[in-house]
């Protein structure tokens, strides 16, 4: 683990979280390449600027002396796994590397079915302006610094992959049902949850309006984060705008502070409680967290914005009923007099069809919504479901779009698109922003 003489190896480097890991051991002086397949993802302009070489799959990139991290989207029967144990190799997953990387620090994990990427990044920002910092973030973003006090990180609970960790702290932004290919039912994806509490060293955050996360019981206190009274950390005087949000801050009836986050929607204040609250708890100066959030600038693929024309186009991960319920919350926040036009592309058959109405509740609260094809994932190629049904569910439109033929966005002007989902949804903002230019340059 810590001999910097050995290469690691990462069988699928372009994975989120497997870039963030291959940035933080680069830049703590450790040897590392990687593998992928040949498609461009935006998590390899990072692994690029940094120098680290990014290499087709092939059995023949294993050598002897190796030590291979494999990336969970990747069976054991894949060519380089197989090679590297036909050699002898160590090969390690890259949630069972973390969960033993993560003990020389103080770490604070961040889980939760929402919300794990811009707290984690939210987090990492604000824990970094004050002490040395190293974090892996799930926008495929990484930092290590070789004498960091805290280590943060984004813990999924696929596969119960954040099984292999212990941290110090855990945030819990909340407990919903997701990933039914793999979890049976909400009560099982909370039994994931409990067990996680159960290996947390020192403290949980919670977020206390939900009734899961509520029912949790450890060994170490929970301290449950909100809106309310009942909360123990609790915000207050909240004022939202479109500069974004501020908000009276107490632990109890103790008063903490006023923070202002330069962010949109509901979430974002409770994902601002969460980083506070771990910071407080950590006898942080808050004066400097005050000032470490006013400078966040958010993480790749979550309200990313861009003017195209007299058009506002925004990039977003959202991919569950209630990350669309956000994404869409932030984007009336900041452009209350515009028009809102959702986008939307599935990210799996069995989430397509587990939450069809709760997809069609959540997206009519756009002003017209328009979809794409359900993307077909490693996870899953084909389902029992098409487009066109959830389209007839939807009142606001539900137009399917295809990335030859984005004509119909044409059609509104000064108004902002929500281009929301976690497959290749950017594909079709890219031939949208192509449309709009090309049409704008006719014009004039």
């Amino acid at each position: 683990m810590n001999n910097k003489d050995t290469l690691y190896h990462f069988v699928g480097i372009k994975g989120s979280g497997m870039s963030s890991l291959a940035l933080v051991l680069h830049e703590k002086g450790y040897n590392v390449q990687g593998s992928d397949v040949e498609t461009y993802f935006f998590t390899q302009r990072d692994l690029e600027k940094a120098g680290v070489t990014i290499l087709p799959f092939n059995q023949d990139n294993i050598k002897p002396g190796m030590t291979v991290i494999a990336g969970n989207a990747f069976p054991d029967t894949h060519e380089e796994i197989v090679r590297a144990k036909e050699l002898g190799l160590e090969v390690i997953r890259y949630h069972d590397f973390i969960g033993q990387f993560i003990q020389p620090y103080t770490s604070v994990a961040v889980t939760g079915s929402h919300g794990k990427t811009s707290t984690t990044g939210l987090l990492s920002h604000v824990l970094s302006g004050i002490a040395p910092t190293s974090y892996l973030i799930g926008d495929g973003t990484g930092h290590g610094v070789p004498d960091a006090k805290f280590f943060s990180f984004e813990a999924c609970e696929y596969q119960r992959h954040f099984l292999a960790y212990a941290p110090d702290y855990a945030i819990m932004t909340n407990i919903d049902f997701d990933h039914p290919d793999y979890f049976k039912s909400i009560e099982d994806v909370f039994e994931a949850f409990q067990t996680l509490a159960s290996q947390v060293k020192k403290g949980i955050f919670a977020y206390g309006d939900d009734k899961y996360l509520r029912k949790l019981t450890a060994n170490v206190p929970i301290y449950y984060y909100g809106l309310s009274d009942t909360d123990d950390i609790q915000a207050k005087n909240i004022t939202r705008t479109t500069k974004g949000s501020a908000f009276d801050v107490y632990h109890d009836k103790t008063f903490i502070g006023r923070f202002t986050v330069p962010s949109f929607g509901k979430h974002n204040i409770l994902n601002a409680l969460a980083v506070i609250a771990v910071a407080y708890f950590e006898k942080l100066d808050m004066d400097k967290v005050k000032e470490e959030m006013l400078t966040f600038s958010g993480v790749k693929r979550r309200f990313t914005e861009k003017n195209v024309a007299d058009m506002v186009l925004v990039d977003d991960y959202a991919h569950h009923p209630a990350e669309i319920k956000a994404t869409i919350d932030a984007a009336r926040q900041k452009y209350p007099d515009k028009e809102l036009i959702a986008v939307f592309q599935p990210h799996t058959f069995t989430r397509t069809i587990a939450l069809m109405d709760d997809f069609a509740e959540a997206l009519d609260r756009a002003d017209h919504v328009y979809l794409c094809d359900i993307f077909s994932s490693a996870r899953e190629t084909t389902g029992d479901v098409k487009i066109e049904d959830l389209g007839a569910k939807i009142q606001k439109g539900g137009q399917v779009l295809k990335e030859d033929n984005m004509s119909p966005l044409l059609d509104y002007h000064n108004a902002v698109v929500l281009f929301m989902g976690a497959g290749d949804v950017q594909k079709f903002e890219r031939a949208y922003e192509n449309l709009l230019s090309n049409a704008t340059r006719n014009v004039l």
